[in-house]
């Protein structure tokens, strides 16, 4: 077997997502949903993840804004994410609520746009008991 039938790719080491306002974005990212920030450049803002670095990027000259791809947020208690975001204004598309019964775990998601219109997901994986 030759090493190129072998190649894969599986971690994800940053996701880009388009934002028409990078000052606002960065005070929803960094504030609302609280997560770390990492390091600005001039229409570039990164945030951490848990390892994945997430990049907040104003369209490039002469570029149309492109539309987003979903981001998924892993929560452990999803009600109290839900309840904690929306105190912080977080304008919430839908409640909790249960997607699909797994053999070992019910997967929850509760959808959320952000300052940019993007939406975005959390979730969680609630054990059977």
């Amino acid at each position: 077997m030759s090493q190129n039938s072998q190649f894969r790719l599986s971690q994800i080491g940053q996701v880009a997502l388009p934002v028409a306002d990078l000052e606002r974005a960065v005070e929803f990212y960094g504030h609302k949903l609280g997560l770390r920030h990492l390091f600005t450049f001039p229409n570039l803002a990164f945030f951490d993840c848990e390892g994945i670095r997430l990049m907040l990027s104003l369209p490039e000259k002469g570029e149309a804004s492109q539309p987003s791809l979903i981001i998924y947020f892993k929560v452990d208690d999803i009600q109290s994410a839900y309840q904690t975001l929306a105190a912080r204004d977080v304008r919430f598309e839908d409640q909790p609520h249960l997607i699909a019964k797994m053999d070992t775990y019910d997967l929850w998601m509760a959808f959320f746009r952000d300052s940019e219109n993007n939406l975005l997901s959390i979730m969680s994986e609630v054990a059977h008991l």
